[in-house]
């Protein structure tokens, strides 16, 4: 599964932001037991684990010129969640590239 989200930011900005929202995905998730990790594994790359119901799905957001690009590998076990899954990425995503709130 990918879902693209448009963005008219520097690379590094996304970068960013990204890192500093990145602990508020499992606040995006309904039923509020999801756990995320995440990791830079290159400059451009921060791979995600979310733990939920029992399930893990293994993804990464790839920050690229235009947009960033939000990529899911949903086990067998989930595929029927995946409009939903899309749907919520494309209502939730411009929250991760948004300037982090002051603490």
């Amino acid at each position: 599964m990918e879902v693209a989200i448009p963005h008219a930011l520097e690379r590094a900005e996304v970068r960013r932001r990204l890192k500093a929202n990145s602990h508020e995905i499992a606040d995006h998730i309904p039923g509020g037991m999801a756990t995320v990790a995440t990791d830079w594994p290159s400059e451009d790359r921060m791979a995600m684990t979310i733990s939920a119901i029992g399930q893990s799905i293994i993804g990464h957001i790839d920050v690229e010129e235009s947009r960033v690009v939000v990529v899911f590998d949903l086990p067998p076990a989930l595929g029927f969640l995946q409009p939903i899954i899309e749907s919520a990425v494309r209502q939730q995503g411009d929250k991760l590239i948004e300037p982090p709130r002051a603490g």
